[in-house]
């Protein structure tokens, strides 16, 4: 395990050799008493949020309904807030393809923000407690791992490997993918690649894209980039082009955007692959 401070927040992460591929986790401890209240950034992935504190400190907020708890959240959740008091949790982030494994949905939570139990049923509860009794992170990165890494060796195949393939390539080029050329990379026409991505996935190839174009945006945005450059290094028409994208998929403003709390410490609770992210 490796440990960083931020501000009022300890994140810790995984040793690379226990980590598995297409997935990442962190685990966050916020050190001093008191509620925050944080908007999550859309990201190019299914969150699991286990709730570690003793008395269940983190609340959600998501399409005018709040509730206390770990969750889990689908690409694209709408206008996802979470809070609360004090405490621990751990923080799971799963390739689409993974993520329709380990948990027997994917394209069911695009969009959508469940409880744990509602799609993981008694294994939520029982993995809940076994991580929060775990006494050190390294335990229980561990125990996630074990689970997640149990139920893939046993879940039958749910993504095809056309539509596997075009989102790594998606991915690889940080959303900037003409769909036509997906589908001929992956020897299938773009209706077929449209179709069976959306039902796979719960979102097309060109969502998809924008999602992953997006997530590279916020990042320069977060690491200092005006907004102008940020628009032409990303692959967008503009500085307004930018901006309504922020707005449709966040609620915020670029401006607002780059000062994002978890966007602040993202590059430290998960470390990218070298290509992933831009150098200028």
């Amino acid at each position: 395990m490796t440990g960083w401070q931020w501000a009022d927040v300890e994140v810790a992460v995984p040793r690379p050799e226990v980590r598995l591929p297409g997935v990442a986790m962190a685990g966050f401890r916020q050190r001093i008493g008191g509620n925050v209240r944080i908007a999550m950034v859309a990201h190019p992935s299914v969150t699991l949020l286990f709730d570690l504190s003793e008395s269940g400190g983190i609340v959600r907020e998501s399409a005018g309904t709040s509730r206390r708890g770990s969750f889990v959240a689908g690409l694209l959740p709408g206008g996802l807030r979470t809070g609360g008091r004090a405490g621990e949790c751990l923080q799971i982030r799963l390739s689409p393809a993974v993520a329709t494994a380990v948990l027997g949905v994917s394209a069911e939570l695009t969009g959508a923000v469940a409880t744990l139990e509602e799609v993981w049923g008694r294994d939520a509860e029982r993995t809940e407690e076994r991580l929060r009794v775990a006494p050190t992170w390294d335990e229980r990165f561990a125990i996630a791992t074990d689970l997640l890494a149990r139920r893939l060796a046993t879940a039958p195949p749910r993504v095809e490997p056309e539509v596997a393939r075009a989102w790594h390539r998606t991915l690889a080029a940080r959303g900037r993918v003409r769909i036509d050329g997906l589908a001929e990379e992956v020897g299938w026409s773009r209706q077929r690649l449209w179709s069976r991505f959306r039902a796979q996935f719960g979102l097309t190839p060109k969502r998809a894209a924008g999602l992953v174009r997006f997530d590279h945006a916020a990042h320069l945005l977060a690491a200092g980039h005006p907004a102008s450059s940020v628009a032409a290094l990303s692959g967008y028409a503009d500085q307004s082009h930018l901006h309504r994208e922020a707005r449709a998929i966040t609620g915020l403003t670029p401006a607002t955007l780059a000062t994002a709390p978890w966007l602040a410490i993202d590059d430290v609770a998960w470390p990218a692959p070298p290509r992933a992210r831009p150098s200028g």
